[in-house]
């Protein structure tokens, strides 16, 4: 085309009286008398003539050494790329969207769907693009009549023994066969003999299977699960069953699938065979209105989809966040909403002589509080943030309780006297995605895969990528990656500090070692110790330098980070035992038992759990799908969820009852939107106020003080008992009830 583009030029017309004749003249250029020459010449020629192209999904292209970088053509158009991409990789660099089924990003290479297929020069046959490398200066052809030809083939085979239901499918309307079947499929079947149907696999109560809908030969899609199972979630749960014609995909003995990550083969899942069970047929895609928010189950702040229709939350699916949960999710963060509309409060109550709970206005409930409030001494008044809690609401909560005269309050988790003077000591300062640089991990007190999913996983994939060693202290349990189980108590953190460990020489030697402790330790007497102890491991093994921080704490729950950046801090150690008025927003987990009988408690809260048992005055709050709020994750980065849903009865939000409680006791708060309580944490923790970024700790832990407090050597306990029961929320959800039933049982 190029030397065509020449010759024309060269053919310039002459004109005479009567004719027009043309002289064609002959050019010759030293550059174009080689072929390679040649081809470079016409490319600069036509390059011009190209549009611009992005990448498919706005993709950024990373090159770890530009030197490496080689040139391959898509259709003509030019691009360089990383060595080591795949022709499918490259093809979407240059803006072109490859059709697949089998391929997936973060997935091992099956390359068996073949429906990637392209034509690249002078290969006899169209490729599998999704299995063939780029080499240096390949033409790749993606629309031509033999790759299309070559779809057509592969899309009427896959079709072979579907059953054809998308009507009743739920995958229907964001199915990737629905849509590559519009583009390569056929307005009829030419296949006369009897289709082939497989019988349905009891998965659990998470994920539906309709097996058939897969049952093409050698399942070429469904076998993404297996691989997802394997690699991402390490669990054999799933896998390939017979030969040939009769294969399929099932467990390899009748039992559940038990991973924290099961629901996560539902979204890669390309057709309709795994879908989820609590949703089955209940509404379709185009139905639901999209919210994007974050997860607050846990400390991750994974981030979500809330769709909802109406009133009511449907469903919740993952959204891509590399840095925090990549593309996947736990179980309890995407099956946990239907305890949204479950054990609500939906009306201000206050308990009668009788022992029963009476609806009333929120005047009345007000006025009750703050009379009764007014009534106690300042040394006698204690709020206690729950692990729900949004910074805003816990902003709200300490500069009442401080106009009151009380400085005992503080949130869920943190323990009796929580350390907060360095964010470093009690934030993940490698960050979630810098655990993949580590070749090293200590973990003591923590059970990751129950306390954090999403970390465990992120864990797992660095330990597969890196060999990474892992070490850890704590009771027996399965992290389901290789690990060397070190000891149970502090006994065994004591040798490691005085380098009479084996482990030592691990953490040492190697060139990012990573040490994370569990906010379970806070509610030790003798926590000081042992961080100091973590601390000593840490200065030894040079886990701490200037380009590198491995010293991290994995928090439990959403609030615990914003609260101590804004220093919920209790003044007293027993102030509990003392409380004549006792706060609690959201607080369900906090134990009671040596409150005074007399002690009159308040409880402001979204669900009926445990806090309402011991109350005099219930307040019904929004719960987090319902308002706008600021949340920090336990690597440090602030993130906001936003309303999907209207609120439930008379509920309200957080900040605003004790707003309005303020002004009913006569401590009015000097803000009344949300902006106003944003300008006041300002004041206290500005980088709560930058979203979806990450503030690093300024200060290590070099700057403590030396502490010299006794070590109990009582082993570690296991922070969380139930992984799918964790909060008000999921507590009150019929689905994690039937997972901690079944999944749960020994």
């Amino acid at each position: 085309m190029g030397l065509g583009l020449l010759a024309s030029r060269a053919m310039r017309p002459l004109k005479y009286s009567n004719s027009r004749v043309f002289i064609r003249s002959i050019v010759s250029k030293p550059e174009l008398q080689s072929p390679e020459a040649s081809s470079a010449a016409a490319a600069t020629a036509l390059e011009p003539d190209l549009p611009p192209r992005s990448p498919v999904g706005g993709a950024r292209v990373h090159f770890p050494n530009p030197e490496d970088a080689i040139e391959v053509f898509v259709d003509g158009y030019p691009l360089k790329i990383p060595k080591g991409f795949t022709v499918l990789q490259a093809c979407e660099v240059a803006g072109v969207d490859i059709p697949r089924f089998c391929y997936h990003s973060r997935l091992s290479i099956a390359g068996n769907c073949r429906m990637c297929l392209v034509e690249v020069e002078k290969s006899p046959k169209p490729v599998a693009s999704c299995a063939m490398p780029a080499l240096p200066g390949m033409k790749i052809k993606t629309d031509t009549p033999l790759a299309k030809k070559a779809r057509e083939g592969v899309m009427e085979f896959l079709l072979m023994n579907h059953p054809l239901d998308c009507p009743i499918c739920d995958q229907g309307g964001e199915c990737d066969l629905q849509d590559q079947s519009m583009a390569f499929g056929s307005d009829r079947g030419r296949f006369t003999e009897m289709k082939r149907s497989v019988v349905d696999k009891n998965l659990g109560p998470l994920v539906k299977t309709v097996m058939t809908r897969s049952s093409v030969p050698h399942n070429f899609w469904l076998n993404r699960c297996v691989r997802f199972a394997t690699e991402v979630a390490g669990v054999q749960d799933l896998g390939m069953l017979g030969r040939g014609s009769g294969e399929e995909i099932g467990t390899y003995v009748e039992k559940l699938m038990t991973s924290e990550l099961s629901g996560n083969v539902i979204d890669i899942c390309p057709v309709g065979a795994l879908t989820s069970k609590p949703f089955a047929f209940k509404a379709r895609n185009w139905e639901l209105k999209g919210t994007e928010t974050i997860d607050v189950t846990d400390a991750v702040g994974s981030n979500i989809r809330i769709d909802s229709r109406g009133p009511e939350v449907m469903r919740i699916l993952p959204r891509l966040n590399e840095d925090i949960n990549e593309e996947w999710i736990s179980d309890k963060t995407r099956f946990c909403y239907d305890g949204l509309k479950r054990q609500r409060l939906n009306d201000p109550m206050i308990r009668g002589v009788d022992g029963r709970f009476k609806a009333v206005n929120w005047r009345d409930a007000l006025a009750v509080v703050a009379e009764v409030m007014l009534q106690a001494k300042p040394e006698e008044i204690v709020g206690i943030a729950g692990r729900l809690s949004d910074a805003e609401s816990m902003m709200a909560l300490k500069d009442f309780l401080n106009r009151m005269g009380s400085n005992n309050v503080w949130c869920e988790g943190t323990g009796a006297q929580p350390n907060a003077d360095l964010r470093s000591g009690y934030i993940m300062n490698t960050s979630i995605s810098g655990l993949e640089k580590a070749d090293c991990f200590l973990l003591v007190g923590t059970q990751p895969r129950v306390e954090a999913a999403m970390v465990n996983a992120r864990i797992r994939k660095t330990v597969r990528a890196n060999n990474a060693k892992v070490g850890y202290i704590g009771p027996a349990t399965d992290l389901n990656y290789d690990h060397q189980h070190l000891g149970t108590g502090p006994k065994t953190l004591l040798e490691i500090a005085e380098g009479r460990h084996p482990f030592f020489s691990a953490i040492s030697n190697a060139k990012n070692p990573v040490i994370i402790v569990g906010a379970g330790l806070f509610e030790r007497k003798d926590k000081d110790a042992i961080f100091s102890t973590v601390e000593a491991i840490a200065k030894k093994g040079n886990v701490i330098r200037p380009d590198w921080n491995g010293l991290n704490v994995l928090l439990l729950n959403a609030a615990q980070a914003a609260a101590l950046d804004l220093g919920l801090v209790p003044e007293s150690s027993n102030s509990i035992e003392s409380a004549k008025f006792v706060y609690l927003m959201g607080a369900d987990d906090v134990d009671l038992e040596k409150l005074p009988n007399d002690a009159f408690v308040v409880y402001q809260g979204h669900h009926g759990d445990h806090g309402v048992y011991r109350a005099n005055v219930i307040l019904p709050a929004s719960a987090f799908s319902e308002k706008e709020g600021t949340y920090e994750n336990t690597e440090g980065c602030t993130q906001q969820t936003l309303p999907a849903v209207p609120t439930v009865g008379d509920a309200r939000d957080d900040w605003k009852i004790i707003r309005a409680l303020s002004e009913v006791a006569g401590m009015r708060l000097p803000y009344d939107t949300i902006g106003g309580i944003r300008s006041r944490i300002r004041t206290v923790a500005p980088n709560l106020l930058h979203v979806d970024e990450r503030e690093p700790a300024t200060l290590g832990p070099s700057l403590k003080p030396e502490i010299k407090s006794e070590m109990d050597l009582t082993p570690f306990g296991s922070a969380v008992e139930n992984f799918y029961m964790t909060d008000s929320i999921t507590r009150a959800s019929k689905t994690m009830a039937q997972c901690s039933a079944m999944l749960l049982k020994k």
